[in-house]
């Protein structure tokens, strides 16, 4: 059984909208994007933390409007680029109700939604299928209800120290117990951490 790994940049406040660049998500008219890149530029040793891990990884999954914008961002940016390998070979599932098939990117495969366009089902199976992790990046909407219906296994978290004040948090209204697995601070204050739900 595959473990569900949600990877995000967060603000002390939460916030995990746009954490990219000034124009990467501006819904509800947030003007604060880019607010973890600068801090993470600066501080390589952060940067190489929240890259930890990834040889576990044997699947991404995405929403649609993660997977259009971070996925054809990073490959489309000139080398180098710590993500392109990663996002080039590695099976990227993509949980959307309006994007049909053949999907732009290479590897990329359309989950199945039930009638309602929800996800939950198609992810269940999938965690059921081969082994490693399927890490979810971005994905805010979809991460809710992943974890609503309890298939969140770990959350791998960066926290920029920094509060936003306003944009979408990555936590809904479902209570969880989290448990640290591994944590590390930077100089400059970044926390990066792993924790496991349940």
């Amino acid at each position: 059984m595959r473990r569900l790994v949600v990877v995000e940049n967060v603000s002390l406040d939460g916030v995990m909208q746009s954490p990219g660049r000034q124009d990467e998500d501006t819904r509800g008219g947030f003007e604060r994007g880019g607010w973890a890149s600068g801090p993470l530029m600066r501080d390589q040793e952060a940067s190489r933390a929240t890259m930890a891990g990834q040889e576990s990884t044997t699947a991404m999954l995405f929403g649609r409007r993660t997977y259009l914008d971070l996925v054809g961002h990073w490959l489309t940016t000139a080398d180098p680029n710590p993500f392109t390998e990663i996002l080039t070979n590695t099976p990227k599932y993509v949980a959307s109700s309006t994007l049909a098939d053949p999907l732009p990117h290479p590897n990329s495969i359309l989950l199945e939604l039930d009638a309602e366009g929800d996800a939950v089902a198609a992810v269940d199976r999938l965690k059921a299928e081969g082994h490693g992790d399927i890490v979810v990046l971005g994905s805010g909407a979809l991460v809710r209800s992943l974890a609503a219906a309890g298939l969140v296994d770990e959350y791998a978290l960066t926290t920029i120290p920094v509060v936003v004040g306003s944009g979408a948090r990555l936590f809904g209204d479902t209570p969880m117990d989290l448990r640290v697995v591994a944590t590390a601070t930077s100089p400059t204050g970044i926390v990066v951490a792993r924790y496991a739900v349940g």
